[in-house]
Formats: C-alpha cells, sequence, structure tokens
C-alpha cells in the first residue's frame, strides 16, 4: 500500500492579530461566511487525490488549542484520521512540524491555518517534482516571503521579508513535499546550524537546505488567497466569500427583515424589524431586533438590539443594546461581551 499523503495544519501561534477574539478561541475557530476559517481550509482539500487515504496532523497551541481543536475535528469531521501535536514554545513553523515527526513519513502537504486560496490538488497524482509551492504575484512582496527562480524555472531559494520589491512571486503558505523524511533531515540540519529569523525557525529556510541538497522545488501560481490572520483581512474574506459562494440563508424566524445580498445566516437566528447585508454573516441561535447590519461577522448566540453595525465582528454570545438612532457603528468585541451605548 502506497504511503498516505499527510495534510499537516500548524495553528499554534497566539493570535494576537485577532484579538480579542483569540483570547477565548484559536483564530481558525473564528467564524467568517457563515462558518468557522478551519471549515473554509478543510473545505479546500476536498480535491485531493484519494482522499480515503489522507491522514491529518493539526499542530495545536497549547490551552486553548489542545483545548477546542480536538473536539471540534471529532464533532464536525468524525471519519477523518487526524492526529494532534501541541506546540508548547514558538519557535517557528520548522520546530512545530519537528514536533510532529512520529506521523510524518512520505508525501505530505503543509498549509498554514489562515491561508484560503484556491487550487485544485488533483494534479498531485502526477506530479514528478520534489517539491510545489503555492505562489501569487502581489504589489508589495516586502511582508511575505517569495520565491526566486532560476532560467530553467527551478526554485532556487526562497527569501522571508525581501527588501526589495523586484521579485513579485509571493508563498501563500501551502508546500507539497513528495518526502516528508528529506524535509525533517533538512529541519535538523537548519536547527543544528540555528537558521533562524526573529528567533524562529522558517520552513523556507529548510526547503531552501533541501534545494541546496539537489532538491527540485516548483511553484504553482494562483490567482485567489485570502487572509483571516486580521480583524480586517477577516472581514474582507467574508466580504469575497459571500459574493463568491452567493447567499446561504436558512429559514430563520423573522418578521420585517429587509434583506441585502449576499449574506449568510443561520436558519436558528431570530431576525425582527431588521435590515441585514450587505456582506452580514449571522450565526446560529442570535436575536437581532430593530437593528441594521452590514459588511459584518455576528458570530452565534448573539444579542443586538437598537444598533446600526457596519464592518463589525463580533464575538460568541455577545451582547449589544444600542440607542436605536441609527448612526452607525463599528465595534470588535470578544466572547461573551455586553455593551450598553
Amino acid at each position: 500500500m502506497t504511503d498516505s499523503l499527510k495534510i499537516v495544519i500548524p495553528m499554534a501561534g497566539w493570535g494576537t492579530r485577532m484579538r480579542p477574539h483569540t483570547w477565548s478561541k484559536p483564530k481558525p475557530l473564528v467564524s467568517v461566511a457563515g462558518k468557522t476559517s478551519l471549515e473554509h481550509l478543510m473545505d479546500m482539500f476536498k480535491t485531493v487525490p484519494n482522499p480515503e487515504n489522507v491522514e491529518f496532523i493539526f499542530i495545536v497551541g497549547s490551552f486553548l488549542g489542545e483545548m477546542q481543536v480536538p473536539p471540534f475535528i471529532r464533532e464536525n469531521y468524525p471519519n477523518l484520521k487526524a492526529h494532534f501535536v501541541t506546540q508548547t514554545e514558538m519557535k517557528g513553523q520548522s520546530h512545530a512540524l519537528a514536533l510532529a515527526r512520529d506521523y510524518l513519513s512520505g508525501p505530505m502537504i503543509m498549509c498554514f491555518s489562515d491561508t484560503l486560496m484556491e487550487t485544485d490538488f488533483s494534479f498531485l497524482t502526477k506530479e514528478e517534482a520534489d517539491g510545489v509551492a503555492w505562489v501569487m504575484p502581489v504589489e508589495d512582496p516586502r511582508r511575505f516571503g517569495v520565491a526566486e527562480l532560476g532560467n530553467d524555472g527551478w526554485v532556487t531559494k526562497f527569501i522571508e521579508k525581501p527588501q526589495s520589491m523586484d521579485n513579485n512571486l509571493v508563498v501563500v503558505g501551502c508546500y507539497y513535499l513528495k518526502s516528508a523524511e528529506s524535509l525533517l533531515a533538512a529541519i535538523d540540519e537548519q536547527m543544528q546550524k540555528g537558521v533562524m529569523l526573529k528567533n524562529e525557525y522558517f520552513l523556507t529556510d529548510a526547503i531552501s537546505i533541501m534545494i541546496q541538497s539537489g532538491a527540485k522545488i516548483r511553484t504553482e501560481k494562483i490567482s485567489t488567497w485570502l487572509d483571516t490572520g486580521t480583524i480586517e483581512a477577516t472581514l474582507d474574506t467574508n466580504k469575497i466569500l459571500l459574493e463568491k459562494t452567493g447567499s446561504q440563508v436558512g429559514k430563520f424566524e423573522g418578521s420585517n427583515v429587509e434583506i441585502i445580498q449576499p449574506v449568510a445566516i443561520h436558519a436558528s437566528a431570530k431576525i425582527s424589524n431588521a435590515k441585514i447585508g450587505p456582506y452580514a454573516s449571522i450565526g446560529a441561535n442570535c436575536k437581532i431586533e430593530n437593528s441594521h447590519i452590514a459588511e459584518s461577522i455576528i458570530e452565534p448566540d448573539c444579542e443586538i438590539n437598537d444598533a446600526a453595525l457596519s464592518r463589525s465582528l463580533i464575538g460568541k454570545q455577545a451582547k449589544i443594546k444600542g440607542r436605536g438612532d441609527g448612526c452607525v457603528m463599528q465595534l470588535n468585541l470578544g466572547d461573551n461581551s455586553q455593551v450598553v451605548l
């Protein structure tokens, strides 16, 4: 039997750019366009070849990730062959993969938890390169890592946070490697030599070591890459996903509700005397009265009265009581918050 494909999803970071939401849950469990960003990520892998021969390895952080991700996966993906590894020290991506060593052999995909992209993985059945890095041209590559290509089209090296704008082929955070063993050997060498940036071991440095040893790595270009790493980016991604997938409106309990498409409204929501949309995502069991909600994500179990919200991200079980004057507000509230205006 051929080695199963391992899909590794590191998600152990602190999620500081998504505060206050990540004080109470790991970043991949924040909602966007009607479901968690982790569920959108799992949808992305529906095109991998031989899905019955795939194992997932989730690298979670201690405390929130360790407590919440395994039960979420077991509940929502009961048939998934899943392993969980806890990264207690934030020493970077290569360090995270080294911790998952016991589960890594044969072909693997490594994808960051906040990388949502459009790609079709079915080409991997015929892939002959030692590795593939997904890339997208962007205007200003300096915040990211880039792939440098030789005249023959193969990757010569990766550069983290380049100073120059000449090369705009940004690596989006998804890689395929034919041999997990080769990657682990390169990571061992990287850690032995102390190849770090800001006290973290970056995966691109390990793959550059593989290239120096003769590995052939190519790029796969994509045109859609969505980010859920910050509040603003998550709201933008919510907008793009709703535009792309169209409205998902359950038969919710409602009276005198005006809907401006596209929106996502859970079937268990209760809404009255309200305008919802455009680009609003309303979670399960939300109660909304006398309010207008646009370009916002409202997580499950919220209660919103007499408020007009735009570009807002509202955590689970939050309660908002507005002034009812129609004055539009932008709020960023964590789970279980309460605001009376």
